[in-house]
């Protein structure tokens, strides 16, 4: 039997996707969680306990299924300790198919599922954020200490040096704000 296993993700947040993907493969045996939290993942852990030797898991890619390097070998032992195996559409890994994947593909895998792992961990982090009404991102320079370096920087009195020691502003935030003014001074 083939399963296909979904979760949320901030990519794909209703799985409409990964639903997608089972469709176009006419895969009818769905497990899909309803929540993109790694802990509580019931679905997952009843689906391994049904697994039986012949079973397949298909996932869209590994970051579906788990959200570590560890957690994807334990995930394989457990499947393969019941004779099932595993299909990952993205990374095109299918165990029940023999030919193994060279050193560096795999490695390149693994690399990518914690990229994936990352990204995605931050990314649900600064939107719980923003849902509180926190700021995210570089904090702004205060208004005031901006206005005095680009003045400083227009008189041509001042060095880049002495301006960033003055004001705090550096020679990059410096540019991006003469580059912004610039810009807003041609749109009006």
């Amino acid at each position: 039997m083939q399963y296909f296993y979904m979760r949320p993700y901030p990519d794909d947040p209703d799985c409409s996707t990964q639903q997608a993907e089972a469709d176009k493969m006419n895969v009818t045996t769905r497990v899909i969680e309803t929540h993109d939290s790694a802990k509580r993942r019931t679905e997952l852990e009843q689906m391994l306990e049904t697994l039986q030797t012949g079973d397949e898991v298909i996932v869209t890619h590994l970051y579906i299924l788990a959200d570590s390097t560890r957690h994807l070998i334990e995930m394989l032992e457990h499947m393969e300790t019941r004779g099932a195996t595993l299909w990952s559409l993205r990374e095109q890994i299918r165990t029940s198919e023999r030919a193994s994947l060279s050193f560096l593909e795999t490695a390149r895998h693994l690399v990518q599922l914690q990229s994936d792992v990352i990204s995605m961990s931050t990314r649900a982090g600064l939107s719980k954020a923003k849902e509180q009404g926190k700021q995210t991102g570089r904090p702004r320079k205060p208004d005031e200490n901006v206005r005095r370096a680009i003045a400083m920087y227009q008189s041509k009195n001042y060095s880049l040096a002495d301006i960033r020691e003055q004001t705090g502003i550096s020679k990059s935030t410096l540019y991006r704000y003469l580059e912004s003014e610039t810009i807003d001074t041609d749109k009006g």
